[in-house]
């Protein structure tokens, strides 16, 4: 309890202090590594022995097996767990209900302890700072435990405590698992190990930024002003004067998990709908607002009623894991969208290389064809059939002989990224995460709403000699008709109609002005080749043909 105390004070992550900290009481140590390699070693053995077994009474005592050990280490490693839960491309699918278990439905810690922590940090018992407030939890997670209470004005609130002596905990087992991950890095196939304990570093940060619940507070009200003009996205308000750094209070969300699509069918809820606003707000995070929530796991997520055109309605809660991300990265990975979607595999490279994946002092000449081999193969003709997990297969592959790597900083991003898929996943299993996100950055691109997507749609409109490319063009129209339907592209026309001859558009008008206009003369034959195409596009009949299936989605 005296190394809890001398923790507390200082619950900053610091990777080198920490470890020293920890050199300096072997005891604490020793004991530790011998009880984390004992249970971690004896789990692996039993996957090894019985993992490939078709007996489904032996996958369900495995699958309880996996949740004990993982619960039993602490929250370090349920954090991992949690992770996994969200991957059914990953886990076996008779695992996965465990797992699950592991985001909100752990044992409590005592009633009386959490009692104890609400008077501490806020001044008052709860019976005198709440109109009601229960006798047990709703629910338990890896750090905290969540009260149902009812304020004096009505009111009923979310009341989330922390466990005891989570910094102790947390910084033992960091310290731990960052020894053996550094120790294991030089074993790793393909370039696993590289900057592994800098990952980690990334993940001890964000845990103990997690456990500041004041921070949690601030990172809430940030979210919630990101997305006030969406009422798709829901995001519970914060009680300010009920919280402090170790008791969190916000309004209550009543809605359903997205966790099982039967039991969101049973009340009349769309997974469909919903699976496209996980994915389209997560897409906003990255590409848009540059803050995003890292832990979209089904724990995290709710359904709410009601629809907002194709958009379900959804309530983040939890936002104690949230990132950043630089403008340089932002606009670079919608860059490289851009160039995934022209198959601009030279560009991408470069992406790669800008974004920390690639060493700038690569030779690109041997890369650029294994991209296009890894990507173009990925895409191909159908676009429908590319997925996250489908590239990362692929990545490894290429790993083997090209220096790829993982830079930290991108560690939450993709575990934010794959979260999010694994959860559309786990509602439907053919659900493919580039379905949503080619039409919503085409759109974005057509729509040229913010300078950085004039910048793009320029890159993507001209080639390096300044010429018109109307089949890039003609591509992008094609993934928004695709998305829906041909009347779809009458807002995207509008808009884009009204940058061309708005004050934003001076340099597109440029544009094309020196593209007809070359050496002298006057080449005609890209805007006869654009007219053509814009008649190809918004046809009347094609028009009439969607607002008639609009209508009647049975006519022919």
């Amino acid at each position: 309890m005296a190394a809890a105390s001398v923790l507390a004070e200082s619950p900053a992550y610091n990777p080198g202090r920490d470890l020293r900290w920890l050199l300096v009481r072997p005891w604490i140590l020793i004991g530790r590594l011998v009880v984390v390699l004992g249970q971690l070693t004896s789990l692996a053995v039993a996957l090894a022995v019985q993992g490939n077994s078709t007996d489904a009474a032996v996958q369900q005592r495995l699958a309880r097996r996996i949740l004990t050990t993982l619960s039993g280490l602490g929250p370090c490693f349920i954090k991992v767990g949690q992770a996994l839960s969200t991957r059914p491309d990953l886990v076996r699918r008779d695992w996965l209900e465990q797992l699950t278990r592991l985001q909100d439905d752990l044992p409590a810690f005592s009633h009386a302890v959490a009692l104890a922590t609400i008077e501490s940090e806020l001044g008052a018992p709860a019976a005198q700072l709440f109109e009601v407030f229960p006798d047990y939890p709703v629910a338990a997670a890896s750090l905290g435990q969540v009260y149902k209470a009812q304020l004096a004005d009505g009111h009923w609130v979310a009341v989330k405590v922390q466990r005891p002596n989570l910094a102790y905990i947390l910084r033992r087992d960091l310290v731990i698992i960052r020894l053996l991950a550094i120790a294991m890095a030089p074993f790793l196939p393909l370039n696993l190990g590289f900057g592994l304990g800098d990952i980690i570093d990334e993940f001890g940060r964000t845990l103990f930024e997690e456990i500041d619940y004041r921070q949690e507070a601030s990172n809430a009200e940030r979210f919630a002003a990101l997305f006030a003009d969406h009422p798709e996205v829901t995001v519970p308000r914060v009680e300010r004067l009920l919280s402090a750094r170790r008791v969190l209070t916000t309004s209550w969300i009543q809605g359903t998990k997205l966790q099982e699509r039967q039991v969101l069918e049973a009340r009349q809820l769309d997974p469909a709908a919903l699976i496209r606003t996980g994915v389209i707000a997560g897409l906003q995070q990255l590409l848009e607002f540059g803050y995003f929530h890292a832990d979209p796991h089904p724990g995290n997520l709710f359904a709410l009623p009601g629809k907002t055109g194709p958009l379900g309605h959804v309530a983040y809660v939890d936002f104690g894991m949230m990132d950043s991300i630089s403008d340089s990265d932002r606009l670079t990975l919608t860059g490289a969208v851009v160039h995934l979607i022209n198959r601009d595999f030279e560009a991408l490279a470069l992406d790669f290389v800008a974004l920390g994946f690639l060493n700038p002092k690569a030779d690109l000449a041997p890369i650029v064809p294994a991209l296009e081999l890894v990507l173009g193969g990925a895409l191909g003709d159908n676009v429908g059939s590319f997925n996250f997990k489908a590239i990362t297969d692929r990545f490894s592959e290429l790993m083997y002989d090209y220096p790829f790597r993982v830079p930290a900083r991108f560690a939450l991003i993709i575990r934010a990224v794959v979260s999010q898929e694994g959860l559309a996943l786990r509602l439907d299993p053919s659900f493919r995460i580039i379905r949503v996100a080619y039409p919503y950055v085409a759109r974005r691109l057509l729509a040229g709403d913010t300078a950085e997507m004039r910048e793009k749609l320029l890159d993507v409109l001209f080639d390096s000699s300044g010429r018109l490319q109307i089949e890039r063009l003609e591509n992008l129209l094609a993934v928004v008709e695709n998305d829906g339907a041909p009347t779809d592209l009458i807002p995207v026309a509008g808009a884009g109609l009204k940058l061309l001859l708005g004050p934003q558009g001076s340099s597109l008008r440029q544009r094309l002005l020196l593209t007809l206009v070359q050496g002298d003369r006057l080449h005609t034959e890209d805007l006869q080749a654009l007219l053509a195409m814009l008649r190809r596009t918004f046809s009347p009949r094609k028009i009439a043909s969607g607002m008639l299936k609009r209508l009647n989605p049975l006519a022919a």
